[in-house]
């Protein structure tokens, strides 16, 4: 029982980010009708943006410590961080210290801004193109992407740590009513779990009760007989495009503690998180979060060496065989929509 407890919570955080980026990927489907697959570089420049506000807050400059000699008697140089000297040691190291956490309010208007500026710049040119184009032109957006986020910041993982309160592993069995040491889990994986069900749950109440979220659900169903109400639609979707760009972004901030930022990791979930989109149906927002966390989970079990054993390579494959069962015998996925892409 322990052990599938733990696979579950496994299957939970990877869902979490799956969940995101689908949510993500199915709003600027469902609202603009566009497939973006430079959807997984924002969640790679989500996670950049941590490593950004981490090295800026990190700037330093070198002063002799009186306190400290060398071999020779001489003081040493020693590097100061600004944030210490401007703030002292003990606020200073906890602002370091928190960078991650506190990167979430630097991602949210880097984020909506690349997304205003991606969808104005190029997106909104492709809205009557067919989906083959818009794939094209999009995953195009995300090579680039990619290699600019390479050539400044390198090829290499760059390791991001959780602060410190939340480093090191909790004791979630006894948590449950288990014995002590049976279900060890670390901190920050329930944190980005916790973390994703708050953003997730954040956009389905904007756009179920607030007025401007009704109207963009409207515009869903009938873009026409909106705009026709005298509302500007366009601009609407617009902002949902960088609503959707915060989101993955958040989600990339969030995930940089667990596996550290590198060039490639938007592709890695690219894929993914498209197959969950399908499989949860297109446009379907309940449905990308209920086959993210699926997926999720049933990815963990297939990863369990007891099930390697008996089929070598299935973690691996898991989840296009979920995605190919269910879509010949659901073809619009679980919560799809009829009409959507069977033009």
């Amino acid at each position: 029982m322990d052990a599938i407890i733990l696979q579950i919570l496994n299957g939970l955080d990877k869902g979490s980010a799956y969940a995101m980026i689908a949510l993500g990927l199915t709003l600027i489907f469902g609202t603009l009708g566009v497939v973006n697959f430079a959807h997984g570089a924002l969640f790679m420049l989500g996670a950049f943006c941590a490593v950004t506000l981490q090295r800026l807050l990190s700037l330093s400059y070198t002063v002799e410590d009186p306190t400290q000699k060398d071999f020779l008697g001489n003081p040493l140089k020693v590097d100061t961080p600004y944030i210490v000297s401007w703030f002292g040691d003990s606020a200073g190291n906890a602002i370091l210290n928190w960078s991650v956490p506190l990167a979430i309010l630097f991602a949210i208007p880097v984020m909506l801004l690349i997304g205003y500026v991606m969808e104005r710049g190029l997106i909104k040119h492709f809205y009557k193109r067919p989906h083959a184009d818009q794939i094209l032109v999009t995953f195009g957006l995300a090579i680039v992407i990619q290699e600019i986020v390479k050539y400044f910041y390198g090829a290499n993982p760059i390791p991001t740590p959780a602060p410190d309160v939340f480093r090191g592993s909790v004791d979630f069995g006894v948590m449950i009513g288990f014995a002590p040491n049976e279900i060890i889990y670390p901190y920050w994986r329930l944190v980005y779990f916790f973390f994703s069900a708050a953003i997730i749950g954040a956009v389905f109440a904007f756009l179920r009760f607030t007025t401007f979220g009704m109207v963009v659900r409207a515009g869903m169903a009938d873009r026409e007989t909106v705009g026709l109400l005298g509302i500007n639609i366009d601009k609407r979707f617009t902002i949902m495009f960088g609503i959707a760009a915060a989101v993955a972004g958040l989600a990339g901030v969030m995930y940089a503690p667990i596996n550290s930022p590198n060039y490639h990791m938007g592709m890695d979930f690219l894929v993914l998180s498209f197959v969950v989109v399908v499989v949860g149906g297109m446009g379907s927002l309940p449905g990308a979060v209920l086959a993210g966390f699926l997926l999720g989970v049933l990815e963990s079990f297939a990863s369990m060496n007891e099930i390697k054993s008996v089929l070598p390579g299935i973690d691996q494959i898991i989840i296009y065989l979920v995605a190919i069962i269910i879509l010949l015998t659901r073809p619009r996925g679980l919560m799809g929509r009829r009409g959507v892409m069977e033009e």
